[in-house]
């Protein structure tokens, strides 16, 4: 198989069409590179989607990458397909980013999130622009999910959504506090213990209630849900048209969430469907991690030195991860599969 990265002068150089060939490439890359003080090129950006070249959410990611390390930057521009970086020494502090579109809020604080944990001092960031977007992580996921293993890993990390934004509209506004730890503990989850909790919402902006009702309505047949486990929320002074039904379930030594997302022509029993869909799966197995867990939480067990968890499996996007976590650092990502289904990730040195 091709391999994703050759050295390029003193640089290392990523090829962006390996893999999953998309945006998690170039973020990861960026983050990377921040936390190792390696500088990389990676050329064919985003070669594998429609529209390739960096779109506004990834200058965006590109740009604030560069403004929390003082990096020095070629070819940062809507369209360019290849973007040189050499990275400072990372600063906490005030931080604003605008995507100025529905482009994910999230995925560009992926990008910084991580290396600001580990920065000189706190930092708050604030980030503006999509925060629902059916082709990111929902910040649900982030605030329940991701950000309370980076703290139970030695960061300090809080999120709070003032103002949700939906795809196509955006308008969304996020702001993160982030108290930096000094190093990063690893995490061992092997097994998520006895299920504690489960809650489902469906939140509605600028929609009628009744869409959320019959979401939910699918959601407590196919998962028996009593009615004090499911919520409707209704988004007050919405910026425009938009939904998400997502799940959430608590066990023991684990949390995951699932999401559906609302389209103009999907019915309600189509979205609260695929977010139910993921949920059994997770349900059915012994996984700790679900499909877009296991792609997160390689970077930060990486920048700790080591780790493990049982995933549900490894997307393209996961396993690009793992080529990229071996071509910064010394971590080794193995992947073993489990009796009774799913696989163990190990992470070491």
């Amino acid at each position: 198989m091709r391999s994703v990265h050759r050295e390029y002068a003193s640089a290392l150089h990523i090829d962006g069409s390996h893999g999953e060939g998309g945006g998690q490439i170039l973020r990861s890359s960026l983050a990377l590179a921040i936390m190792t003080g390696k500088p990389f090129r990676i050329d064919n950006i985003r070669a594998k989607r429609k529209k390739s070249g960096l779109m506004r959410q990834h200058l965006t990611a590109v740009q604030a990458a560069t403004q929390i390390s003082g990096a020095e930057t070629l070819g940062a521009a809507i369209g360019s397909s290849r973007v040189d970086f050499t990275p400072g020494a990372v600063a906490g502090g005030e931080y604003t980013f605008s995507i100025g579109t529905a482009g994910s809020t999230t995925l560009v604080l992926q990008t910084v999130l991580l290396p600001l944990a580990l920065a000189d001092r706190p930092s708050r960031v604030v980030l503006e622009g999509g925060t629902h977007n059916p082709f990111a992580p929902p910040f649900d996921f982030l605030d329940r999910v991701y950000i309370p293993l980076l703290n139970r890993m030695g960061a300090r990390v809080s999120a709070t959504l003032e103002r949700p934004g939906f795809y196509p509209a955006g308008g969304g506004r996020i702001v993160v506090e982030i108290t930096p730890a000094k190093a990063l503990s690893p995490l061992e989850l092997g097994e998520r213990g006895a299920l504690k909790r489960r809650h489902a919402r469906a939140v509605v902006s600028n929609l009628p209630r009744d869409i959320a009702e019959r979401e939910l309505d699918v959601v407590r047949r196919k998962l028996e849900m009593k009615p004090d486990e499911m919520e409707v929320v209704e988004v007050e002074r919405p910026v425009g048209p938009g939904n998400i039904v997502t799940i959430e379930v608590e066990h023991e030594h684990a949390r995951e969430l699932f999401t559906g997302f609302g389209e103009v022509g999907r019915s309600a029993n189509r979205v609260a469907g695929h977010a139910v869909q993921q949920c059994q799966r997770y349900l059915h197995s012994e996984a700790v991690a679900g499909e877009y867990l296991t792609d997160q939480l390689m970077l930060p067990l990486a920048m700790a030195g080591g780790g493990l968890f049982r995933s549900v499996g490894m997307s393209r996007h996961a396993e690009t991860h793992a080529e990229l976590i071996g071509m910064f650092t010394n971590v080794r990502v193995d992947v073993e599969p489990c009796e009774g289904g799913g696989v163990l990730v190990r992470l070491a040195t």
